[in-house]
């Protein structure tokens, strides 16, 4: 009689060498990546951001924008560490140089409230396609990214809307700019 312990189990490996209890979707896998360069994108594009602000002495809004850019350098790594949870390499793509100049406060601030619907938007598609291969693993790592990132997206729209009432007006944007510093 042959003892549990001396079985052979057969287990299923990553390319990264590590033990998987679910192969993950290719398509899903390859959108996981583009997600996580979107992320990466983000991230440097705000820190743009928060540099232009700060040449222009509007340290609330640099603030703001700094803790963007490292809040999307933490979502891109999150992304990452999963890919890895689940036994697969993680392949980084080149990330654009950002945008550097701006007309306008409000431009800016419009080009940020649309990188936030496009990164909801990207979730999104994530979620529907974990849904169609049955990945509910995938679907549970991304029901808080879902949360945060509709909360992220609301609070864009909120300073766009306080930015467009201000109509580019000096003195509102030094007000609204103390209430970033404070926040």
């Amino acid at each position: 009689m042959q003892s549990a312990t001396s079985k052979k189990i057969s287990l299923n490996l990553g390319p990264s060498g590590r033990a998987i209890a679910q192969p993950i979707d290719v398509d899903l896998l390859d959108a996981l990546y583009q997600h996580t360069s979107l992320e990466r994108v983000s991230s440097a594009q705000y820190l743009s951001m928060s540099l232009w602000f700060l040449e222009r002495e509007l340290r609330g809004f640099s603030s703001f924008f700094k803790k963007e850019s490292l809040s999307e350098q933490e979502h891109g790594f999150n992304f990452a560490k999963y890919i890895i949870a689940r036994g697969q390499s993680v392949v980084l793509d080149e990330v654009i140089k950002p945008i550097q100049n701006w007309k306008t406060v409000e431009e800016l601030i419009t080009l940020s409230f649309q990188m936030e619907a496009d990164v909801t938007t990207s979730v999104q598609q994530l979620y529907s396609m974990a849904e169609r291969s049955n990945d509910s693993r995938t679907t549970v790592f991304l029901d808080p990214v879902i949360d945060e990132q509709i909360k992220s997206e609301d609070e864009m729209a909120y300073l766009l809307g306080k930015v467009k009432f201000s109509n580019n007006d000096p003195s509102a944007l030094f007000i609204i700019d103390n209430e970033l510093k404070i926040n």
